[in-house]
Parts: structure tokens; sequence; C-alpha cells
């Protein structure tokens, strides 16, 4: 039985992690499952990516429990970099822990819903343990030098109206009295990534690939022209002229990403 489950509603796909009697901690095997998820919503080119995990709890981080080596942090690495280079937007759906790799999962999604009970945490120093350059640099563009320091040097949690305040976390989502945190959270994420799949597939494209050079300091912006490509191939696709009639016409536009 797998851990990490695919699913696909429409344009939406979803990544569910279902280990729930180590809180949904990630061993070799999950790992190789969850790259196999990403590279599969890449190949069914859908609009956009819900990462979640099962029983009210996001992802604890690695399982300890069996050896974490330096062949299990490239796997990781590798797996980080195709989620975080997903031409389609990605939402992470939080509850309960998100810590260690977690953490680096929900970091390398463009979008971060959490539940109140949700906690966030890079306790390696408890550990023994470092998270690779990468994880440092994102944390701090997300949630600020002075934040990803706090998380870093004390390997404390952070509660999620914290990690809202800071800017780590994009909205709250209350769980009614009916639901638990993981469902509740899993709508709203599922709900907003319908409304983004209704967006205009290249102009999303293009936005994320614009905000991701931003990310890489030091370098000269959009070195090989990926961005003003993508820039151009908005301005003169079908989807721009769908968008302008459809606003003339008063209805929902019908993008194809053309």
């Amino acid at each position: 039985m797998s851990i990490v489950s695919y699913s696909r509603d429409g344009a939406v796909a979803r990544l569910t992690i279902s280990r729930p009697e180590r809180r949904n901690a990630l061993n070799h095997t999950a790992l190789d499952e969850l790259h196999d998820g990403v590279r599969r919503a890449a190949a069914d080119q859908v609009r956009v990516l819900v990462l979640t995990g099962d029983a009210d709890q996001f992802c604890a981080g690695a399982d300890l429990k069996e050896l974490e080596d330096l062949a299990f942090t490239r796997a990781l690495r590798a797996a980080l970099d195709d989620l975080a280079a997903l031409p389609f937007p990605t939402v992470a759906a939080i509850s309960g822990a998100c810590m260690g790799l977690g953490m680096q999962l929900a970091l390398s999604c463009d979008l971060r819903l959490a539940t109140p009970d949700a906690r966030f945490a890079v306790p390696v120093a408890k550990l023994g343990l470092m998270v690779d350059h990468w994880t440092i640099q994102r944390l701090a563009l997300l949630a600020g030098p002075s934040t990803a320091r706090w998380m870093v040097l004390t390997a404390r949690p952070v509660t999620a109206a914290d990690a809202h305040r800071a800017g780590l976390v994009h909205e709250i989502v209350e769980p009614d009295g009916d639901t638990g945190s993981g469902v509740a959270v899993l709508d709203a994420a599922t709900a907003l990534a319908d409304e983004i799949a209704g967006l205009a597939p290249l102009a999303l494209a293009g936005s994320k690939l614009g905000l991701d050079l931003l990310e890489r300091p030091g370098e000269q912006i959009d070195p090989d022209g990926a961005y003003r490509a993508a820039f151009e191939a908005a301005w003169a696709s079908g989807d721009l002229v769908e968008g302008r009639q459809a606003f003339t016409e008063r209805r929902p536009p019908a993008f194809r990403g053309t």
C-alpha cells in the first residue's frame, strides 16, 4: 500500500502523505513515492497541485528511526527541487506538525494554508544535523531573517498565528465543529486551487518564473531570457484574447493555456 497517494480532480492534483503512526514522517520509500507524485503532476499538466497530510498532521519530518544518510538528503533535494520548479502553483494544506522535512516541503510550495493547531519548526540543532542552504535561504526570504534565525538557532516550534504574522503562512483556516483540522484546511486549499485553476496558465507560469528569479541573489535577473520568453508568450496567447473577450462580455473566462 502506498504511503503517498496521488489523485486528480479536473485541473487540480493532490498529493497526500498517509503515515499516521509516524505523524506522516517520511522514510526512503515515502520520499520516493512523493517524488514520483511530483513527477506525475508535472506529466499530467495539471494547473494546481495541493500537498497535504493525513490524520490532521502535515509532516513531522524525516523518520529518524530509519537511517537518514547522505543518500537520503540527495534524494530529498532532488524531490524538493522538482516540487519547487513545477510551472504551476502549488498549495500546502497544513495542520498539526510541520517540522524539519515537513517545513522543507511547505517552503517548496508557493502558498501555505494552516489551521490554528499547526506548529512549524526546524529542530535540526536538537539532532546534530543541518538543513541545506536553500532551506535557510528560502525560510529567510519567506518568513524574514529574524524569524529564520529564531527558528533555526532555538529549534523551538512556531505557532500558526506567529507564522501567519511573519508571512510564512498566507491564511489561517478555522475548523468548524463537525470536521477535523486536516479536513478543514484541505477543503480550503482545494477551494483555493479550484479558483487558481480558472486563471490563465501561461500568465501564472510566467509570473511564478519571475518570482523565482528574485530568489537568486547575486545573479543577473533573467540571465537566459526565460522570463522574457514567458512574458512574450503570455502577451501573444489565445488566453489573453479570451480574457479580454470574457471581460467585455462579463462572463468567466475559459482559459486553455495556449
